[in-house]
């Protein structure tokens, strides 16, 4: 549900700090920091000195951390009120000639199977019950928020800082029916309308009733849904970092025995749940409003080719002997 209003109005430095999420502050002003300390460039910027930026830096920094770097220069001068430098042709045709000679495919996260979400969700469940079982408090603590942050950030193919910031006092929780999560902010919401996010309960690996356990079991009426949680067991008021998600789905992945746990990342939660909703038969639009994608083409960076089907689609449009032609090719005649 949402946050209630304010009892008194914010202040003019609040909000414009609010304009902007605290990540891209912070990506921004390091960006500024690396044009004008290590490269000594000078601000406002001329076209230019920022081809000659990114021509001295086309090998060292990826073609995503270049771009945002302009989109730092581009906001910062938008800001003060100059011209944008980095919207040049120069500029153009120097990023255009970085790609050119850096081929580089991009690298996507593994997804999570579902088998392998039942594979981790069992061991959890299995080695919480232990923990309580041997009176271990803060294992079972950390198992049960494990599980349900798992099966939440899978089944609602929400990104890493997603996961982070939801809070208690925005969940609506009916046990065995449904959850809805509240976000004030989310990305693409430039905004800030906040949006809610509905979860059903399922029959089995339910983020539902995982999610209940979790809030049964920690006692937690406010605050982050899934704070940290240190050796001693005590529950942190400060949610687990954004940037935590990705070890932690990898050691739980190894904990829980699934193999290559190290090519997993954050956003394997996203497009195990992607891949799983066009192989149930979701429509793509219908996945898009789910997940929260504006465009299709970003839709389309998280679903697999289905390269593992394949062979029986072409099969079945050709007709069923070319699988059998496929597998056992038909030996040449023997010259008479």
């Amino acid at each position: 549900m949402p946050p209630p209003a304010p009892s008194s109005p914010p202040s003019l430095d609040s909000l414009l700090a609010a304009a902007e999420r605290a990540n891209t502050q912070r990506s921004y002003a390091q960006a500024l920091r690396h044009f004008e300390q290590e490269w000594q460039g000078f601000l406002p910027a001329t076209e230019g000195q920022v081809a000659q930026y990114l021509a001295d830096h086309a090998h060292s920094l990826s073609i995503a951390t270049l771009r945002q770097r302009l989109a730092a220069l581009a906001h910062w001068h938008g800001e003060q009120g100059f011209a944008d430098p980095t919207k040049g042709l120069l500029v153009k045709k120097v990023l255009r000639g970085i790609r050119a000679t850096r081929p580089i495919q991009v690298q996507q996260a593994q997804p999570l199977a579902l088998a392998q979400l039942q594979q981790a969700d069992a061991w959890l469940a299995h080695q919480q019950a232990a923990a309580q079982t041997e009176g271990d408090k803060v294992q079972a603590l950390r198992h049960a928020r494990d599980r349900a942050m798992l099966l939440l950030g899978f089944w609602r193919g929400f990104r890493s800082d997603e996961i982070t910031r939801l809070a208690i006092e925005h969940l609506q929780l009916t046990p065995g029916q449904a959850l809805v999560c509240y976000l004030p902010q989310s990305k693409g919401d430039r905004l800030n309308l906040g949006r809610s996010f509905d979860c059903p309960a399922l029959p089995r690996l339910c983020p539902v009733a995982a999610t209940h356990a979790w809030l049964q079991l920690s006692g937690l009426q406010a605050g982050p849904l899934f704070p940290a949680i240190d050796q001693w067991g005590h529950v942190a008021s400060r949610p687990m970092a954004a940037a935590s998600i990705a070890p932690w789905l990898q050691k739980l992945l190894h904990a829980a025995g699934i193999e290559g746990a190290a090519g997993f990342s954050s956003h394997s939660l996203r497009r195990g749940f992607a891949n799983w909703a066009r192989d149930a038969g979701w429509d793509l639009r219908e996945l898009m409003a789910y997940v929260g994608w504006k465009d299709m083409k970003s839709a389309l960076r998280y679903l697999d080719a289905g390269g593992s089907g394949l062979q029986a689609r072409f099969a079945q449009a050709l007709g069923s002997d070319a699988v059998a032609d496929t597998n056992h090719p038909k030996k040449a005649p023997s010259p008479s």
